[in-house]
């Protein structure tokens, strides 16, 4: 199974300003919907409780951090999930990763959650694929396979 993380992202690696942040400085919604209409997603607690858009046509797995993530994925039988954060999430399923989209958007934080809060180990990435961003010059997702 393919286990996709995916993520907006700052240029200095923030995907919050805080922990209950409600995302609205995100400008690619749409293809999120797009690439998970139909697929499990996994987030934290935190995460959803944040969220203000509708996730409906999605199964929503919510997680604590308590949970264990070989666990939950070995229910999900599918042959793909999006991890959607929040940082300690996308750490937690951070060795089960196959893969993670990312789109860079202009914007520096300097604080706030990161997309991997204590990551122990590194990844080594391969990039498959830049897709744009529709209606948004300069604004592209990042595809990455995760080489382990």
């Amino acid at each position: 199974m393919d286990i996709i993380l995916i993520a907006a992202i700052t240029a200095d690696g923030y995907i919050a300003r805080h922990s209950n942040e409600t995302v609205e400085w995100t400008l690619d919604l749409h293809l999120f919907k797009e690439q998970t209409m139909g697929w499990p997603v996994i987030m934290g607690s935190n995460t959803k409780e944040t969220l203000n858009t509708d996730l409906s046509g999605r199964k929503e797995i919510v997680i604590h951090r308590d949970d264990i993530p070989k666990q939950i994925l070995s229910n999900i039988k599918t042959e793909k999930c999006f991890v959607i954060g929040g940082g300690k999430t996308n750490t937690l399923f951070s060795p089960y990763l196959t893969h993670m989209y990312l789109t860079f958007h202009p914007l520096v934080f300097a604080k706030g959650v990161k997309l991997f809060s204590n990551l122990k180990d590194e990844m080594e990435l391969t990039l498959l694929n830049v897709v744009p961003v529709i209606n948004r010059k300069n604004l592209y997702q990042f595809q990455y396979k995760i080489n382990k």
